[in-house]
């Protein structure tokens, strides 16, 4: 992990009960560096959201740290002014006042900053051009499409230059397509400007445009992966299906209608989860191609393939 680290938590604990106690967080330890964008997933329940209301101060743990930029939030005395100055919102519900204008909205968090009147209006002004929303700062939210709503909630938690943005399910209120275009907008954000983004989904699609994924099961995070190229995340996917298994085992009744020398190759791309390299110009696409067309069309052997993953390589 290179840069400064933005985000720490050190055993963090959350227990909620009196009686049969519930361990929201059970001793969870990351570290986000700047610039980085992590996204968290798991099962409801997992401890999602409770992690990222740690991180946000908007609640205290049980036991254990968070340490925002290497400041330990037990030992912040005025949370509401840190919260303001470092720490950006984009919840799943925009959230924004009705009774304000898209401009307005990304104003609010200005207000007790040592900002005049025209330069919060200048700066929420930059900020929603910045999120295509220029032409829509005098409308109401009412007057927004969902997608349009959630891009002034992302300029509103921009507003005070945060060291971080936390979003919880950000699309999850959205048509698949307004979907597809926050999370093309949050990652132009962070590549463009640098922005850390930490993102709690359920979403796979939405989790695998970060740079990583952390998995929570039961307040802990059990599993944590670095999310690859188009290729490499298709093939991990592929490793994981029933007939990336049954290659990897060598299970010959899956695999009946393939030969040794096809099942070869292709467990040992499965292996390496990279592009499987051959001898000989041109033979890597013919033989891949090959080998995936015919267990395209084996029933019941398709497993986690797609035709996307067959489409792209053609």
């Amino acid at each position: 992990m290179n840069g400064e680290i933005i985000v720490e938590t050190r055993d963090l604990t959350k227990i909620y009960g009196d009686g049969a106690e519930v361990r929201a967080l059970d001793g969870v330890n990351i570290k986000v560096a700047q610039g980085e964008f992590v996204a968290v997933m798991g099962p409801s329940g997992s401890g999602k959201s409770t992690l990222l209301n740690m991180l946000g101060a908007l609640d205290r743990p049980t036991s254990g740290q968070v340490l925002i930029r290497g400041q330990d939030l037990a030992k912040v005395r005025d949370l509401d002014a840190f919260r303001a100055r470092t720490v950006g919102f984009v919840f799943q519900l925009h959230n924004l006042l009705p009774t304000l204008t898209a401009r307005e909205n990304v104003e609010v968090p200005m207000m007790g900053q040592p900002l005049s009147r025209s330069q919060r209006r200048r700066r929420a002004e930059e900020l929603l051009s910045l999120v295509g929303m220029a032409g829509r700062a005098n409308h109401l939210p009412n007057q927004l499409s969902g997608g349009e709503r959630q891009r002034v909630a992302i300029a509103r938690a921009l507003a005070n230059r945060p060291a971080i943005i936390l979003a919880d399910e950000p699309t999850g209120n959205l048509d698949s397509q307004s979907g597809v275009e926050i999370m093309a907008l949050m990652r132009t954000l962070n590549r463009e400007l640098g922005t850390t983004l930490i993102v709690v989904t359920h979403d796979h699609t939405v989790a695998h445009q970060t740079d990583r994924i952390l998995m929570m099961r039961d307040g802990r995070i059990v599993h944590e992966h670095t999310v690859g190229t188009p290729l490499e995340e298709d093939l991990a996917t592929f490793r994981r299906s029933g007939l990336g298994q049954a290659i990897l085992a060598g299970d010959t009744v899956s695999l009946a209608g393939l030969s040794a020398s096809e099942v070869a190759v292709l467990r040992r791309a499965l292996e390496r989860g990279g592009c499987p390299k051959f001898v000989g110009p041109g033979r890597f696409v013919g033989q891949l191609l090959a080998v995936v067309l015919q267990l395209w069309d084996t029933p019941g052997a398709r497993g986690g393939l797609t035709p996307r993953w067959v489409c792209a390589r053609m």
